[in-house]
């Protein structure tokens, strides 16, 4: 942009609407001429007003009817016999200000009153207004000079007259009261007269009732140093910005200080600058450059190069105008781009005058040639964004619409309303991806409206897209394939058109490189895929959201997008099931139906499905090589038991939640078949709310699957807390099952007896003996199954332990003892368990099984002699004599018989000793008793209660252990167990010294 000039496109921003001869509209003949000088406009609400000056000193007034788009000359006013140079319109004053023959001349708005000439200053070369931007400046008019400035605050007046007196140049002075500021109207000028620079105040006000000169306008001024040959200025804020031949300058209004921005060339010509409202900037121009500066002459952005030197240079809204021999360019402001040129027919010399109304409306331009006026309004940016539309312009109209957004000049609706055309129009241009950005750039458009380029028309989302909304630039919406048709064959047809030497507005990009109908087609989805995809997010009626839904899985099943299906499918969706059933099911997606059954609530379709996927497989969906190279197996057949495995997983995750009975039981047999794990999850499911029958659970299971069925009943007794008898009793005569089947199978080939209790022993002891240790712990911690039936089952097994403990729970003490010691030869577990029985007799009936073992089995002497050692001290002397062998040694028999002996005695000892000392505690305790209840107390008149504070005198008292004495009437309430203290005795008791036998 900076250092040089770029074309864009031709673009339709002002539009001529009315031209006007200056002569004819005047009433003079055809012979007579009016050379335009200067033009100036302002708007009001109904109208807008045109002021023309001409080279013969005329002023003319014209209305404008912005409706009907006529012009009416008003009046016009005589001012001098020269050209009328420039018109301010001081709207703070209601006046206007015309610069003409080197004065200055004040006249009403509507022309009504004779121009008054300002005759305190002449030779005058440029005047200009002041532009405040909202911003109070306050000066002093007192003195010679600009004694002071400050921006006061909003609620400030404009000026801050200080002084009694305030001299103008000769002019009479005038005191008004302070009082009255606020009636008055106030407006700044900046007026250059050859080596002046002069600042002038215009006041108007309703309270002063002195005869003023000028029509009621008070006139103060102040004077400063200038430059000589100023030819145009600009005042903006506190800095007065002056061009001359030499360059332009920067003068402060307060300070009155001087500073230069920069010089022209000798060979430029004459200076020209332009207040940039909207950004409180100034466009100073050299030549055909134009330079932007703040308002402290510092250079900002870039520069602007126009393709000539104008003759006049105006800012309408976001654009600079510039006009030069009935030629006219629009530039845009901040991109310095030329968008718009305009050729007037050239009538007469002089220069070309244009002109707008940027403090109102900014709609309205004037272009004045010598003769002739010609009348343009901006054109709407619709209307702009519309005319590039049809030209397919793209690009430009999406440039248009970002600068007019950033600038914020358009309306949050129609921005939505021109995104959502403009993706239309792309679409049909085979553009999709940048049709779907406009598409989600748009907030107003709705999801169905892109529902006709999916489904045929009639469907059932059809009466919820839009009609007629847009400008009617696009043809209406069909299928994307008959888009896609359409829009080859334009190519195509361009393409032919190219060749034939006619110019086309064809894509370039497409003409170089046509892609194929599947490559569009893919684009097309994929991208319409994409806007479905965001606006899922949105808050959608329920309608439109299963329109979404439904037909994004349409188009997911085009691209065969089977992850992204199953995704949706299984996922919280409003797809309806009645458009799709068909077309999966045709189509061979099972498992995204499945899924999508399933969310829906249809758990039994959804299983039917999973049972024929299990039964059925298809290596397509379910392949898994990790499962063949770890195993490695052939493919086909890991790919099968994935897949199964994965059918039952998503069986079984409905199967958890459902409480239908029947369904449960209905499907539980193939599951069990691909994972008993998974039928066992199923079965003890907490995810239901109501658990299933268990009788009902018990006569499905197959009888094969042992596991199942004890697991399930495991976590019925376990986790369930039944104590059913029944579910007990199967629980223990499955695990007993089982245990007997592992004991078979390990030792049924065995060579000899002795192998055969080693298997056993192996069995019993292996780390793989669960069963086994299930059943035993089971059958010892559980008191509601039927030991009998129990027992009945493993009679003629192995099982010894087993038979122990249902021995046990039955009371069958000597057949415990029996397998105990004889068959398990468990010393130490038959020894605890006549420590359980705690009869001296258990003792006695385990060392005749010792000594006296059936079978033709040999004495267990060892077994007896640690019995005896161990627990002798419960074995009569003369019982164990009378059961001893005669054939076990007699030194072994000897040693042992001392020991017993010898422990039989210290027992009776130590019976002896316990009972003299319980007996002399129960005498000492006796005796203390005594000394307590013979204790002497002394009550005397002063003696109180302890508990109600009553003298006792001669009342009945207590006397507590603690010492603490109440009368009998407190006693009695207290009872003997807690004292008047709050002691309790029979938690917390009182020992004294002597009370325990020490002796």
């Amino acid at each position: 942009m900076e250092g040089s000039s770029r074309r864009s496109w031709d673009r339709t921003v002002l539009e001529p609407f009315a031209e006007i001869d200056l002569a004819e509209i005047a009433g003079l003949s055809s012979a007579t001429l009016l050379s335009i000088r200067s033009v100036s406009l302002f708007s009001d609400s109904h109208q807008t007003l045109v002021l023309i000056g001409t080279g013969g000193g005329k002023l003319l007034l014209l209305s404008l009817d912005s409706s009907s788009k006529s012009i009416e000359l008003l009046r016009s006013v005589s001012i001098s016999n020269l050209p009328i140079e420039s018109i301010e319109i001081l709207t703070e004053i209601d006046r206007i200000l015309v610069l003409s023959d080197g004065f200055l001349f004040l006249v009403d708005r509507l022309l009504l009153q004779a121009a008054r000439k300002l005759g305190f200053i002449k030779d005058v070369t440029a005047v200009v207004k002041r532009l405040g931007f909202g911003d109070f400046l306050n000066l002093d008019f007192s003195g010679d000079g600009l004694l002071k400035a400050d921006v006061s605050s909003a609620g400030q007046r404009l000026l801050q007259k200080l002084g009694s007196g305030i001299r103008a140049n000769g002019l009479k002075q005038l005191r008004a009261s302070e009082s009255h500021r606020d009636k008055e109207s106030n407006c700044l000028i900046a007026v250059a007269a050859l080596k002046r620079l002069v600042l002038v105040e215009l006041t108007v006000s309703a309270t002063i009732d002195v005869d003023i000169d000028y029509g009621g306008i008070l006139v103060r001024l102040k004077e400063m140093q200038g430059v000589e040959g100023v030819k145009t200025m600009a005042w903006i804020g506190d800095s007065v910005i002056v061009g001359s031949l030499d360059g332009y300058m920067l003068f402060s209004a307060s300070s009155g200080k001087c500073t230069p921005i920069f010089s022209l060339p000798e060979s430029s010509g004459p200076p020209k600058l332009l207040p940039l409202l909207r950004s409180k900037e100034v466009l100073l121009l050299v030549d055909n450059v134009g330079v932007i500066v703040n308002d402290v002459g510092q250079p900002v952005g870039g520069s602007l190069v126009f393709q000539y030197v104008p003759d006049s240079i105006v800012e309408m809204s976001s654009h600079v105008i510039v006009a030069r021999d009935s030629k006219m360019e629009l530039y845009r402001r901040k991109t310095g781009t030329s968008i718009q040129s305009l050729n007037f027919t050239k009538s007469g010399s002089g220069p070309c005058v244009v002109a707008s109304d940027e403090q109102r409306s900014g709609e309205t331009v004037v272009v004045a040639t010598s003769h002739k006026a010609i009348f343009l309004h901006k054109v709407s940016t619709e209307e702009q964004i519309k005319d590039l539309l049809r030209k397919n312009n793209f690009k430009e109209a999406i440039s248009l619409l970002e600068e007019v957004e950033s600038e914020g000049e358009i309306t949050e609706e129609m921005l939505s309303f021109i995104h959502a055309q403009l993706g239309f129009l792309l679409l049909f241009d085979l553009h999709f991806e940048e049709a779907v950005i406009h598409f989600l750039l748009s907030k107003t458009m709705q999801p169905s409206e892109v529902f006709p380029f999916i489904m045929r028309d009639p469907n059932r989302w059809s009466h919820l897209v839009p009609r007629n909304r847009y400008w009617g630039l696009h043809p209406p919406p069909v299928p994307l394939e008959d888009v896609v048709d359409d829009g080859l064959m334009a190519i195509q047809r361009g393409m032919f058109l190219r060749k034939a030497g006619v110019d086309t507005s064809a894509d370039e990009d497409f003409l170089s490189n046509l892609p194929s109908k599947a490559e569009l087609l893919e684009s097309g989805i994929k991208n319409i895929i994409r806007y479905l995809c965001v606006s899922r997010n949105k808050d959608l009626i329920p309608s439109v959201r299963e329109g979404v839904d439904t037909l994004l899985m349409y188009l997911y099943r085009a691209l065969n997008h089977v992850d992204d299906m199953e995704q949706l499918a299984s996922s919280e969706n409003s797809c309806v099931v009645e458009e799709l059933e068909s077309l999966l099911g045709d189509s061979g997606h099972l498992r995204t139906l499945a899924f999508l059954y399933a969310s829906k609530g249809i758990s039994s379709k959804a299983l039917s499905i999973w049972h024929i996927l299990a039964r059925n497989y298809s290596t397509g969906l379910w392949k898994d090589t990790s499962i063949s190279v770890e195993h490695d197996l052939p493919d086909v057949s890991i790919d099968s038991i994935s897949g199964q495995k994965a059918a039952a997983i998503e069986a079984s995750k409905l199967l958890e939640e459902s409480a239908d009975e029947d369904l449960v039981l209905e499907h539980l047999g193939w599951i069990a078949e691909i994972d008993q794990d998974l039928a066992v999850l199923i079965l003890t499911s907490d995810k239901r709310v109501n658990q299933l029958p268990p009788e009902e659970v018990l006569k499905a299971i197959d009888p094969k699957k042992v596991e199942i069925q004890q697991r399930f009943l495991q976590w019925l007794i376990e986790d369930q807390d039944s104590e059913d008898i029944r579910f007990h009793t199967l629980y223990a005569l499955s695990l007993a099952k089982s245990a007997i089947e592992a004991i078979e199978s390990t030792s049924g080939n065995v060579d000899s007896k002795a192998d055969h209790e080693k298997k056993v022993s192996d069995v019993d002891s292996g780390p793989g003996n669960s069963i086994r240790e299930k059943l035993q712990v089971f059958l010892q911690v559980s008191d509601l199954y039927d030991p009998e039936e129990v027992l009945d089952l493993i009679g003629r097994s192995e099982l010894w332990l087993e038979k122990a403990i249902l021995c046990k729970k039955m009371g069958q003490e000597t057949l415990v003892l029996e397998i105990l010691a004889l068959k398990l030869e468990d010393c130490e577990a038959a020894e605890q368990y006549c420590a359980e029985i705690g009869r001296d007799d258990a003792y006695m009936r385990l060392l005749d099984l010792y000594l006296d073992p059936e079978d033709g089995k040999a004495p267990m002497l060892d077994a007896a002699v640690r019995l005896l050692h161990n627990h002798g001290e419960f074995l009569d002397p003369l019982q164990v004599l009378e059961k001893l062998s005669p054939e076990m040694p007699l030194q072994l028999a000897s040693n042992t018989i001392l020991r017993m002996l010898r422990a039989r005695v210290h027992h009776s000892h130590q019976g002896q000793i316990v009972h003299n000392i319980s007996k002399a505690m129960n005498l000492d305790a006796q005796l203390a008793r005594i000394e307590e209840r013979s204790r002497y107390v002394q009550i005397s008149d002063e003696s109180i209660c302890d508990s109600c504070h009553a003298r006792l005198g001669t009342k009945l008292f207590a006397m507590y252990p603690d010492d603490s004495i109440v009368c009998y009437k407190c006693y009695r309430r207290l009872g003997e167990s807690v004292s008047a203290r709050g002691r309790d005795f029979q938690q917390d008791p009182v020992f004294k010294q002597g009370w325990l036998v020490t002796r």
